[in-house]
Formats: C-alpha cells, sequence, structure tokens
C-alpha cells in the first residue's frame, strides 16, 4: 500500500476482504449519552464488581513468564487475586489466591517457582495442582469439617498465542468464541516466542474507563500530543468486532493530513530511518515515501536474521499501531518486533482510582537493530535478552510513571478529566465518529451491568 493515501473520514485503508488489515462493517452502537455517574459512583462499581468482572475473560500473563512446572504468577483484579501456575503436564491451571481454610492469601509473592504452596498463617500445604496435600495438626480437626478435602478453589484458564486468560464463570463461552477476533489475529504475532522486558503498574487518579476511553480513540493526538504530528497520522481506521472487541490501525511513519507540508521528512520520521539502518541524511525520499521505505527495510532485516514469519504480514502491520482491544479492560498494541500490553485495573474501593499496568514484550534476536517501535518507551539500557524476567516497577499516585513522552502526558490529563466529569455541568459524553471504539465499548459494557449478557 503507498505511503501517499488521501486521508478521509471514516479512513478506510482499502486492504483485500480477506485481509486481516479489512475495514470491517460499521456497527450501530446508537447515539445514548451514558450518565456521567458511571465514573465516580460507588454503587455503578459495585454492580461491576457483581456483574462485570466475575464473568468476562480477564488477560492475566503470558505464557513465557512460565515456561516451566511449578513456574506461577499472580493476578490481581479488583478484590480478586489469582495464582496461574504451570502444571507437569505442561498444562496451566489458575486458582483463587485464598486458603480455604481462614482466608489468608496463600501465595505472597508476585511471581516465582514452587513445589507447592504453604499458607503462611497456619502451614496448610497445597501442590501446584490445588490440591491439598496437608493439613497442619490435622487429628485436631473432626473429620467430618474436612471430609472433602479443601484445596485451592480453580477457577477457568486458557491461552491464546501465548497469552493467558482467566474467568471465574463456569458458564461463560469458550475464550476464543469470546474473544470475538477473526481466528489466527493473535497467533500471528508469535507472542509466545516474545519476554516480557518491561512491565510496570501505576497508580492514576481516576476511574478505569476513563482510562479506555481515552487509549480507545486517536481524536485527542493533535491536542494532547502535538509532536505525534509529524510521524503519525491522527485518522485511524477503526474496526469493530463481537463482544465488544475492536481495532484501530494507526498509520506510522507518515505525517498527519493536518501537517501541511507532505515533503519535507520530519527529525521523528527521520529517528524510524535510522532505527532500521537507513541513513537520514542520504534519505532521497520525501515524508510520503518514508513508511514504504522503513517497511521494505524491516522486510530485508527479518531475513537477516531468520524470521520467516514476516512473510505473513502486510506492509502496514510492519509500521503501524494495531491497537486492539479486549474487552472489558486490555489494549494491545501489537507489532512484530513485540507487543505492548496494557491493563486497566480497577482498585478494590476506590471508583475513582485504577492502575495503568503495560508490559512490553519484545522477540529476543541477535540483532541490535532489531528493537521495539520507540513509541513504547522502553528505557535506554533495558536488557531485551529475555535471560531475566524483570520485577513489576510499581509507582504510586502522583508520581510520574516515566512510561515515555507521550503516555506521560496522558497520566497528567486523566486525574483532570476525573474531575470534570464530576461537574454539574458535564451530562454525559458525546461520542463522535471518530469516537467508534469507546461507544462500543461502553455498551457492551452496559450490557453486563443491566443483565443483558
Amino acid at each position: 500500500m503507498s505511503a501517499n493515501y488521501q486521508a478521509k473520514w471514516p479512513m478506510d485503508l482499502g486492504a483485500p476482504a480477506e485481509s486481516l488489515e479489512a475495514k470491517q462493517p460499521d456497527i450501530d452502537n446508537g447515539l445514548d449519552v451514558y450518565p456521567p455517574s458511571r465514573y465516580y459512583s460507588k454503587e455503578f462499581m459495585d454492580l461491576e464488581m457483581e456483574r462485570l468482572w466475575p464473568r468476562v475473560w480477564l488477560l492475566a500473563g503470558v505464557t513465557s513468564d512460565i515456561p516451566e512446572d511449578g513456574d506461577y504468577t499472580t493476578f490481581e483484579v479488583g478484590r480478586e487475586q489469582f495464582i496461574i501456575v504451570r502444571q507437569e503436564d505442561e498444562s496451566i491451571k489458575a486458582f483463587y489466591n485464598v486458603c480455604p481454610h481462614r482466608g489468608n492469601r496463600v501465595c505472597l509473592n508476585e511471581s516465582g517457582s514452587a513445589a507447592s504452596f504453604t499458607c503462611a498463617f497456619h502451614g496448610w500445604r497445597f501442590g501446584i495442582n490445588g490440591k491439598l496435600e496437608s493439613i497442619t495438626d490435622e487429628e485436631t480437626f473432626d473429620p467430618r469439617l474436612i471430609a472433602h478435602r479443601p484445596g485451592l478453589n480453580e477457577v477457568r484458564c486458557d491461552s491464546v498465542g501465548g497469552i493467558i486468560f482467566i474467568n471465574m464463570d463456569g458458564k461463560a463461552p469458550p475464550l476464543r468464541e469470546y474473544l470475538g477476533l477473526p481466528d489466527g489475529y493473535i497467533e500471528q504475532y508469535e507472542v509466545d516466542k516474545m519476554k516480557v522486558v518491561h512491565h510496570v503498574r501505576s497508580a492514576w487518579k481516576a476511574n478505569w474507563k476513563i482510562g479506555v476511553d481515552a487509549f480507545y480513540e486517536t481524536y485527542h493526538l493533535p491536542h494532547v500530543h502535538p509532536q505525534t504530528q509529524g510521524v503519525m497520522e491522527d485518522f485511524s481506521q477503526n474496526d469493530l468486532y463481537p463482544n465488544g472487541a475492536s481495532r484501530m490501525i494507526v498509520p506510522i511513519c507518515t505525517k498527519s493530513h493536518r501537517i501541511e507540508d507532505q515533503e519535507s521528512v520530519d527529525p521523528y520520521q527521520a529517528f524510524m530511518l535510522a532505527e532500521v539502518g537507513i541513513d537520514p541524511e542520504t534519505f532521497s525520499g520525501t515524508a510520503q515515501e518514508v513508511r514504504e521505505a522503513v517497511q521494505q527495510a524491516k522486510r530485508e532485516r527479518a531475513k537477516k536474521v531468520g524470521l520467516d514469519h514476516y512473510e505473513n504480514f502486510t506492509d502496514g502491520q510492519l509500521t503501524d499501531s494495531w491497537a486492539t482491544g479486549l474487552f472489558p479492560n486490555v489494549q494491545m498494541g501489537m507489532h512484530p518486533e513485540g507487543v505492548f500490553i496494557m491493563r486497566f485495573l480497577p482498585d478494590a474501593d476506590d471508583p475513582e482510582l485504577f492502575y495503568y499496568e503495560t508490559m512490553i514484550l519484545y522477540r529476543p534476536v541477535d540483532d541490535p537493530s532489531y528493537k521495539v517501535p520507540a513509541w513504547m518507551g522502553l528505557p535506554e539500557g533495558t536488557d531485551t535478552s529475555g535471560e531475566v524476567r524483570p520485577d513489576i516497577i510499581h509507582v504510586p499516585v502522583g508520581e510520574s510513571p516515566n512510561l515515555g513522552e507521550v503516555l506521560d502526558q496522558d497520566a497528567e490529563l486523566l486525574p483532570i478529566v476525573q474531575k470534570g466529569v464530576r461537574s454539574r455541568g458535564f451530562r454525559g459524553s458525546l461520542y463522535g465518529e471518530q469516537e467508534q471504539r469507546v461507544r462500543h465499548f461502553e455498551t457492551e459494557l452496559d450490557r453486563y451491568i443491566n443483565g443483558d449478557k
């Protein structure tokens, strides 16, 4: 596809219907204006805790974090925490991280490896399969009380393309059906061969949906992130899928249609040329030719390092951001070199506090020029060998998460938005066509809250 296309709205990249890049048919989600209280009401938060979080498939981790039997990681959402652990037969199981004896957390670490789990309160021990192995002073219990041999309570667990999901609802549809994405959409990126190289969990003083809404559209780019105009289009192709899933394809390495000068190479474009081994000083093309040049350079680099699966990607996938939303609380920036996973996690009690969790996954390659896209904000000097899984960096409320220039601007903005939605003068969001994904998300959320799903 030529880098010199005429931006229009709704933007359509013109991909063939059989391509994963193809524009999806629009969905009529109506024109409802939702009450602002959904962003700060304790009552609405309690409905989410009852009707949403226990019933949906939640992204809980990645398979590369638990490669060997006994390897485990924990996942927390709202008032619940889970242990996800690799089994001896290489399968993965998930359990509520709670002892059936007195309710203590069984696992106190965020990740690790264990032959069994022992409750620190009274020493009850459980196998990695969740089964009860021993009760301290069992002879002091009436046998009738423990006849069912209470083990760790298991929840549904499944994975797609190296990404682990859990579900607390036995009646929910199977994972692949629930996700709503085309077959092979996630798998083609081979996330199972990627490693987490950076992981940050920062607390933001806003409702979790304020976070989802902001990251589900590019309408705000010219105003909040004006520096992106020279290297990124801000009209995106929006694609809506079943069950609240969605995608926006954001062309990168090309200038916004709002920029009058479409010929001169922008400094950010020059940086992206250099990133793939093209000398910006000797590059003879125009700004409109940068995107195609970067795509070709990435294909050539992939051949040199033996990555044959690049043949399965469209040209656009090599440069553009395929921001893929998984209902209810995940967005993934999909790239062949790496995937940027963001989760929007509610606080257990405060509807005006959420945790913005980001994971950068990278496919280790023996080539220093092979990197994840710069927009992911991977800190300089990060160990990308994949040999050591980095600890999670916890950032409290009020401190800069240091996620890179663009994401730090969002961190400053969203608490201000949270204050605004509480105003008597605000009557509810008015979503335009550039915000189709936001309305799609909020409409699906209401189906759960209203008991329609």
